[in-house]
């Protein structure tokens, strides 16, 4: 026999299935009716409401008839207050929450104390794990971007075959990414990174035996050599080498690093900006003065071989330090993408197969391109994408061409590369101070007029005719090396813009994306000066980067003046 408390209040199992008193007259009407249900466990379940305290949960065997039908069951009893309680609805942080959301509800902190607080990290260990990965992949990365193309410069003085592996590999950004973006964000973190690693070095080691074998052959980089099966495997490697570390790039600096340091911790997540920045372009540094050693004291073949020797030696060591922050970091980066971590369902999608990989692809195409048109920061990644038209009042290739051909010493060129360089990192630390002071958005603002301001002065003084005199050039020269630290201030600023405006959910896909547009924009460029080739037409090509750089400027300020509902609960305005 079932024993229930009679003194339940029945108005609190208004929503019961099974009352208790239905349950006493019915037990052995149910067994009887089915002579061969077991019942192991039978629990009873209600909806109720005002219920505060569960005081213990009793269960009692049930005793029957010795007939063979009948059976003992566990029945649980719970003993629930009869006092009412008036409640107030409590917001609760379901898992998957982020813990430094807490920012957002501590008004009693005074402001220097959240300001303490919004410039710790929320996984400080993680994150110098991750500077560690960084500085062993960027590195190699750097070594290998300035090896290649000095390796092939060495068979044949012709630019044809540098130029054709950098147009292959832009064609390459600009269909690959979104594809790649997407499927970034369907698959775990940390495995993915891996994979894209193991990819990366796997592509730069066939690329470098494929040059070895070429030094070897003694081959001679004619036109129609351009056809033949070592080089075009070259082409392929270097697309492949290129798709996977843009791919990597915008992980970390789109997602992992957000992640790690706290999205609402703006401080944090601009000192961490700025870290990598510096690590990108120190190794940048490193890796060209190595291999620049490297090469005038030993044989190419053998450089390259040196070169390999240190990628390989590099992949396990990336490997084990990614592995590292998602253990230091306590499994942050093994969160789900998908923002609404406490819906039953995910809204996940299915794996794509190989088999309709073109179908895959430009859907991923089309839909990256979507994504990008609707976040709620475009005119942010617009400016960042007119930055890139920038190809000439830049330290580059065009610009050592047109140094050169003004009779400049390669000594001084080498100095004014090293400078910007060093104005960029200064610039990283610029950035930090830039968002404390002035905020996110205002800092952005300040280092996109910062540059236009420099690069204005530059054109003026070049199209003062005075660039023939040493002084007018230095002068030239100098206020391009000081336009680089509003274009680093905003490089950092902006990625800390776009971290906080695109979802996790998004990141990889609109990064990716983003940076197939910056790769268009590159060879749209690329293609204008193909076309006016003549270093008469420097002035032209000055003044086009120019207006990019005030048109992003103008935008971007456009954008503060004018903001959205979206952008306003996103950004302080």
């Amino acid at each position: 026999m079932i024993k229930m408390f009679s003194s339940l209040p029945r108005r609190r199992c208004d929503y019961c299935s099974y009352s208790s008193t239905a349950l006493r007259s019915s037990h052995r009407r149910l067994i009887h009716r089915f002579p061969n249900l077991r019942l192991n466990n039978l629990y009873t379940r209600c909806s109720m409401t005002n219920i505060e305290v569960l005081d213990n949960i009793v269960t009692e065997e049930v005793d029957h008839d010795s007939s063979p039908h009948a059976s003992s069951c566990l029945v649980p009893i719970t003993h629930i207050s009869s006092e009412i309680h008036d409640t107030e609805s409590t917001d609760l942080l379901v898992e998957g929450t982020y813990v430094d959301m807490i920012l957002t509800t501590l008004p009693i902190l005074s402001e220097e104390e959240q300001d303490v607080i919004a410039a710790m990290p929320a996984h400080p260990a993680g994150l110098y794990a991750l500077y560690a990965s960084c500085l062993a992949g960027n590195l190699v990365e750097q070594l290998w971007n300035f090896a290649w193309p000095a390796a092939i410069a060495l068979l044949h003085p012709s630019l044809l075959p540098v130029a054709v592996m950098g147009f292959c590999t832009k064609v390459a950004v600009i269909a690959g990414a979104p594809l790649v973006g997407k499927l970034m964000d369907l698959y775990p973190r940390v495995p993915a990174y891996n994979f894209l690693t193991t990819v990366q070095a796997s592509a730069q080691l066939l690329s470098a035996g494929m040059i070895i074998q070429a030094h070897m052959a003694h081959a001679s980089l004619e036109t129609s050599v351009l056809m033949r099966p070592w080089f075009i495997i070259l082409v392929l490697a270097g697309a492949v080498e290129r798709l996977s570390g843009m791919a990597l790039g915008v992980a970390i600096e789109r997602d992992w690093v957000v992640l790690l340091a706290g999205t609402n911790r703006s401080i944090a997540l601009a000192q961490a900006n700025a870290i990598l920045s510096r690590i990108d372009l120190l190794c940048e540094i490193a890796g060209a003065s190595l291999f620049g050693i490297l090469l005038s004291k030993y044989e190419t073949v053998t450089c390259l071989k040196l070169a390999a020797a240190f990628m390989m030696w590099a992949l396990p060591v990336v490997i084990g330090l990614t592995w590292l922050t998602n253990k230091l970091s306590c499994g942050v980066l093994d969160r789900a993408k998908c923002p609404q971590t406490c819906c039953g369902t995910s809204s996940r999608e299915p794996v794509p197969h190989a088999d309709n990989l073109v179908d895959i692809s430009m859907a991923a195409i089309k839909h990256g391109w979507d994504e990008y048109m609707k976040q709620p920061v475009l005119p942010a990644s617009i400016a960042y994408v007119l930055l890139c038209f920038n190809v000439v009042l830049a330290p580059g290739g065009l610009m050592t061409a047109f140094l050169t051909q003004h009779g400049l010493s390669p000594s001084l060129i080498g100095g004014f590369s090293c400078l910007c360089a060093f104005m960029g990192v200064g610039a990283t630390f610029m950035s930090a101070q830039m968002v404390k002071q002035l905020g996110i958005l205002k800092a952005g603002a300040a280092g996109l007029i910062l540059q236009a301001s420099f690069l204005t002065m530059a054109v003026g003084v070049y199209w003062s005719g005075a660039l023939s005199k040493q002084t007018a050039l230095l002068f030239f020269l100098g206020f391009i090396v000081l336009s680089r630290l509003g274009h680093m201030s905003y490089e950092v600023v902006g990625s800390q813009i776009l971290q906080t405006g695109i979802p996790a959910s998004k990141a990889n896909l609109i990064g990716a994306t983003e940076v197939s547009v910056a790769s268009f924009a590159e060879s749209i460029i690329l293609g204008v000066v193909i076309i006016a080739n003549d270093i008469s037409h420097f002035g032209f090509l000055a003044m086009l980067s120019l207006l990019s750089v005030v048109g992003a400027a103008w935008l971007f300020c456009r954008w503060l003046t004018k903001p959205t509902d979206i952008q306003t609960s996103l950004f302080s305005f």
